[in-house]
Order: C-alpha cells, then structure tokens, then sequence
C-alpha cells in the first residue's frame, strides 16, 4: 500500500488484470449467450480505440505530471492545515474528492473548453466495460487537474491526493456495462451501471444527469439526479463516425476552434464559443451561418 502511495501511477496497472477479466467476462457470458444487445457488443475497430486512447491519455498524463506535481508541491506549502493521513481522513479525502469530481465532471458538460476534451469518453454508440478505456489526452489541457488543488490547499498530501484521484477513476470501470441492472438499496447512495448508463444517454430526459463518480448522493443533493426509466440511446448529438483515435480526439477542438474564429464576432461571442454550454455555442454558429445565408 505504501508502495502505491508513493507511486499512484501503478495503482492502474495493478487493477488492470482485473479489467481484463472483466472485459472477458462480459463478453464471453453476456455477449455469447445473447444476454445483450448490439449497442453493448465488442467491435473490434472500436475496441481498438479505446485502448490507444486510454494509452494517449496515460502518456499525457506522465509527461505532464511533473508540471502538476510541482504545481501541487508549490501550494501544499501554503496548505491551511498538517494532515497525519490515517483510515478516517482517508476515507474523509475520498468522500471530498468524489465531491469535487462531481464538479469536475458536472463542468466538462457544460463548459464547452472542457467538453472538448470530456466528449471523447461519451462519442461512442455503444457501452461496455472497454467504453471506461476511452479517454482524452487533453484532460490536462482542459483543466482536469485545478479540479483537485484545493484538497491540496487544505492540507491533504499531494501524493494521496493524486492516488485518490485514480482510485477514484479506476472504480468507475465497473459502471461501465449493460451486464449489470440494478442493484438495489445499494443504488440508493452509490453511482451503479444503471445511474451511469443515463449519463451516457442522449435521451431528452437523461442529458446532463447523473454526474457521480462513486457516490450518487451529490446527484440528489444539486438536483441532477435521473433514474434509469427506458431503453438508454448511447452517443453524442452530432457523431464523430471515426474509430480514428486522432480524430476522436481533437474533432470538438477543431470544431471549436472553427467556431470561435469566425468573422464578424465580437471578443464576446468568442468567448462564449470558447467557455459557454456546448449547445448554447452550437446554437450560436447556427444562428450566425443562417444569418449569412439570408
């Protein structure tokens, strides 16, 4: 344990037998028994995929994580508090960053800069455990990392910080399936497949809902809470139709950057193409092109 601590980066590697087994399990049961249906089955091309984005991301991560590490470092120094870290605070650090994870997360949707890096997670059309797998190499561009400095600040050693953080993420794997339905009271307090299953939904009712990493209740407290009431549509509005893990990755930067440098916009109108909710941007463009047209 104090290993991993000191090396938070291995804490992936080491749950990785457990993914796999997982992936296999899911396929060989569920899939071959047709236990589910076309929008959870593995294509190939896609899996694919998803593992170079996930290696994408874990490269960006390593080679800018002396950057953020420093970063932390630096504000550690001003922290309010001296954290003796033991069982209590650690599962303290984990209730506190799961909450700034919601909020983390409740911004990669509804700022445009950070969707621009979230909307890879959610582009695909199907859901299974190997959808966990697909990540952004540009999460450190985006910000994900400011999302965090404040346990820093408040005393909590950056290395636990950091290990949280990836625990965190790692236990989100297994909401990530069709194979699993309900699972009772336990749905009541925790993120499940089902709560995170409508989070990846583009159904009217279950768009910008369910935000949770491991703990639902943030979801109930600020009003985002969606259960699962009908068959969930995976995917974005408008699909990237690519397994071309590049053009997964920068599509809604290009997309954005189009946006904002059109002409005839005031520094605000690119702002707001830059930082706005994605739809409202969107909508925007519209609204420019087809005042042109006329």
């Amino acid at each position: 344990m104090t290993e991993l601590i000191s090396h938070p980066e291995w804490l992936l590697l080491v749950l990785a037998p457990v993914f796999f087994l997982c992936m296999l399990g899911e396929y060989w049961v569920a899939l071959r028994q047709g236990k589910l249906g076309d929008n959870a089955r593995y294509y190939v091309p896609e899996v694919l995929c998803n593992f170079t984005l996930a290696g994408l991301h874990q490269a960006a991560d390593l080679l800018t994580g002396l950057l953020i590490a420093k970063v932390y470092l630096w504000w550690f120094g001003w922290r309010l508090f001296d954290i003796e870290m033991s069982v209590s605070l650690f599962l303290l650090l984990m209730v506190a960053q799961d909450f700034c994870y919601y909020w983390f997360h409740r911004a990669s949707h509804r700022v445009r800069w950070m969707w621009a890096a979230h909307v890879v997670h959610h582009s695909s059309e199907r859901m299974n455990f190997s959808t966990a797998f697909r990540q952004s190499l540009m999460y450190p561009l985006a910000g994900m990392w400011l999302f965090w400095l404040p346990l820093v600040v408040i005393g909590f050693p950056p290395q636990w910080v950091v290990f949280v953080v990836l625990l965190n993420l790692g236990l989100q794997f297994f909401v990530h399936t069709q194979w699993i339905k309900t699972l009772g009271p336990v749905e009541w307090i925790f993120n499940t497949p089902s709560h995170h299953r409508v989070h990846h939904g583009v159904n009217p009712q279950y768009i910008d809902k369910n935000y949770a990493g491991i703990l639902i209740i943030w979801d109930k407290l600020f009003g985002t809470f969606e259960p699962e009431s009908e068959p969930v549509r995976y995917g974005i509005p408008k699909p990237v139709n690519s397994f071309n893990p590049l053009v997964v990755t920068f599509a809604e930067w290009k997309q954005m950057w189009r946006d904002a440098t059109q002409p005839d916009l005031s520094f605000r109108q690119r702002w707001q193409c830059l930082f706005a909710p994605p739809e409202q941007t969107q909508g925007h463009t519209t609204d420019v092109e087809a005042s042109r047209e006329r």
